[in-house]
């Protein structure tokens, strides 16, 4: 007659032990993401645009200003110093430059679920312009910022001088994302894992992860310290992105058929070895869907152009600003060297790659 009893304290006491290791992990996760936060602190301002918060770097034109307003949107997993690392020196003084923390990334405040898309996210950037004094610009979307451009294309033809897309997630995929992204963005578990295991593990994984989103690249020696891919694994970050990410197959079914109302100059950067995107889909769907549009198919390249290939995307933006440039060319030229530097992967890293 003492079993059920006894039960009963058993059950209690593993659920009180595992309350406390809850609470333990919460606790030190607290404490790391304060250290990311004070490694990483914000090198933008927060802007008001309608109930929340956006963050951004604005670096106004200088004098030899020969390029119109450029507006970059980083991709998943990122943050605004991720599109700064690659393009602020290169094109300071150029350019009206303004680097984006998007909803819920980096610094800035997620607002409500209209965020959870990509067209709600170009709708605040496109507010953001305005507080910021930008009529029109070129936008420079990178990865899962490319859904977020071609969202604005659609959407704010008035405010776009052109298009730029760098390694694009843009259109439906076979397959899906990884499972964290549906248990960090998951009602009640979702919280309790991003607030508990979700920064201990990642910890461990921005270098190789790095590594494969750079793959078949060799990763720039600097770009961890220097862009702070951590400030993703802070709890409220974490599982923003994995919103993002969880929801974006969904979006792009529904979407991607308006690509095809984009009329404005566009270029669409990628290479043939990417390990996060399938550019076979995604950028050459660009291609197909966006009229006049041009794509620059790199051999060797993989997720990163905008760290590989600079010069390119440069010229890029300096072709779309009505310069004469030759991106083809230059691409052929980068082949070589993309050859001769190319380094290999163990395991594998966060993708969308079909049946992963």
């Amino acid at each position: 007659m003492f079993i059920l009893p006894r039960i009963g304290l058993i059950l209690l006491a593993l659920f009180a032990v595992f309350t406390l290791l809850l609470l333990a992990l919460a606790i030190a996760t607290q404490i790391r993401a304060r250290g990311i936060t004070a490694q990483f602190p914000n090198i933008g301002t927060l802007t008001d645009v309608g109930g929340f918060r956006l963050n951004a770097l604005h670096v106004p034109a200088g004098p030899g200003t020969d390029l119109p307003p450029i507006v970059f949107i980083h991709g998943a997993s990122g943050n605004l110093r991720d599109q700064a690392g690659a393009f602020l020196e290169p094109l300071r003084g150029r350019a009206d430059l303004l680097f984006v923390d998007r909803p819920g990334h980096g610094y800035s405040e997620r607002g409500g679920p209209e965020n959870d898309t990509p067209d709600g996210q170009a709708n605040a950037i496109a507010r953001l312009m305005d507080k910021k004094g930008i009529a029109r610009a070129i936008i420079v979307g990178h990865s899962f910022g490319g859904a977020i451009a071609a969202s604005f294309g659609v959407l704010h033809p008035d405010k776009v001088e052109g298009l730029v897309f760098l390694s694009a997630a843009t259109h439906p995929w076979p397959g899906g994302v990884d499972w964290y992204y549906h248990l960090a963005s998951a009602p009640i578990i979702g919280p309790i894992f991003c607030n508990t295991l979700a920064l201990q593990a990642g910890m461990s994984r921005i270098e190789p992860a790095t590594a494969h989103v750079f793959a078949p690249n060799p990763v720039p020696a600097t770009y961890v310290a220097a862009t702070g891919p951590a400030l993703v694994l802070r709890p409220s970050a974490f599982r923003a992105n994995a919103t993002d990410v969880a929801g974006l197959l969904d979006y792009v079914t529904r979407f991607a058929p308006r690509y095809r109302e984009i009329a404005r100059p566009t270029v669409i950067i990628t290479g043939d070895s990417d390990e996060i995107v399938l550019e076979e889909i995604h950028s050459k769907g660009l291609a197909r869907d966006i009229n006049g549009s041009e794509l620059v198919w790199i051999e060797g390249l993989g997720h990163k152009p905008d760290y590989i290939v600079t010069d390119i995307v440069i010229a890029a933006l300096e072709k779309i600003a009505g310069q004469p440039r030759d991106l083809k060319a230059m691409a052929r030229a980068a082949e070589p060297r993309l050859a001769a530097t190319r380094v290999e992967t163990d395991g594998s890293g966060p993708s969308l790659q079909a049946g992963e």
